[in-house]
């Protein structure tokens, strides 16, 4: 009988979800708005229409399987606990009167999906963890023990593999190199402090980047026509192409930003490789070859030439179910 998990992405707009074979392939997908549930009173509904909508997807099967788990990528996830603990964009009070209560906002997601299904084994952990995880069972890192997983999108995620184990650390959320500082008292960071690595690395920041650039560079660029509210990270990407100095500066910084820090984590795990994925990584070399040249600049001479910087195995439309879904595989 065919063994198929369901991966399930949480994110703060849509929450998308499939079933997978252990060799990636999908078999059925669905999707439902995550943004239709903003409150913390709204969560046992969203928990009972997800629920609804996968047993849907499942019951939509022309064949006979095992549905031997379910994994789930989310923001503020705990793999120890099955929690999503204070997500910032999941969930929020109504108003403010209930805001430090923090305690109402861990929502044991894993244990309630688990339970839509019999108690079948049910995984959760934060969406960066979800994609390394995919990056070892379906991707690149097929057979590697050690590598670093860079997510660029709107903010900075990221998952570490030593010895062939994730690292969680002790309370769960270990590995947040995003909010690593690299600039001290430098750009507010979503998280609440300044000059985090995600202000300046990731499809927000390097947005913010080029809007600092065309206030103290005197080059024509397209991007000076574009106004702040339009402005996304692939329209920097299109300019810098077709050779825009302001944009292609914006990836220079960019890259050396980020070329520097994982200079820096480097020696911590001492990776065989350090994958990029996400929006801004699809921009290809343009990110690629500034943040190798930098890395290696900035590297301890024993980490020189050693650490390969490659592109993702899983990027495209249905990585992040992958990614979810990879945690049961990955647990077998």
């Amino acid at each position: 009988m065919k063994k198929l998990a369901i991966g399930i992405d949480i994110g703060g707009i849509n929450t998308a979800f499939g079933m997978v074979d252990e060799q990636g392939d999908l078999y059925a997908e669905s999707v439902i708005s995550t943004r239709k549930y903003p409150h913390v009173e709204d969560y046992p509904v969203y928990v009972e229409d997800l629920c609804r909508a996968l047993r849907t997807m499942a019951h939509s099967l022309s064949f006979e399987y095992e549905l031997v788990g379910i994994g789930i990528g989310a923001p503020n996830a705990n793999y120890h606990r099955g929690t999503i603990e204070t997500p910032a964009n999941l969930w929020k009070f109504r108003d403010e009167e209930h805001s430090r209560d923090e305690a109402r906002r861990i929502f044991p997601l894993a244990e309630d999906i688990s339970r839509c299904f019999g108690g079948v084994k049910t995984l959760i952990t934060n969406d960066a963890n979800a994609a390394t995880i995919g990056e070892m069972v379906y991707g690149n890192a097929k057979g590697m023990r050690d590598f670093i997983m860079i997510t660029l999108g709107t903010g900075l995620g990221s998952g570490f593999v030593a010895n062939g184990e994730m690292i969680y650390g002790h309370d769960g959320f270990a590995g947040e190199f995003g909010h690593v500082i690299v600039e001290r008292n430098g750009r507010e960071c979503g998280c609440g402090r300044k000059g985090c690595l995600e202000a300046y690395v990731s499809a927000t920041g390097i947005k913010r980047t080029a809007f600092e650039l065309m206030s103290t560079m005197s080059a024509p660029s397209k991007l000076r026509e574009i106004p702040f509210a339009d402005f996304d990270s692939s329209m920097i990407s299109a300019a810098a192409a077709e050779g825009d100095p302001i944009a292609r500066e914006c990836f220079r910084r960019t890259g050396e930003m980020l070329g520097r820090a994982l200079a820096d984590a480097v020696t911590v795990t001492s990776p065989e490789a350090i994958f990029l994925f996400g929006g801004l990584a699809k921009a290809g070399e343009l990110i690629f070859e500034p943040t190798k040249r930098y890395m290696e600049e900035n590297m301890m001479f024993t980490y020189k030439n050693k650490v390969k910087v490659l592109p993702s195995g899983i990027q495209g439309k249905n990585a992040a179910i992958l990614g979810a879904s990879a945690l049961i595989w990955q647990a077998r």
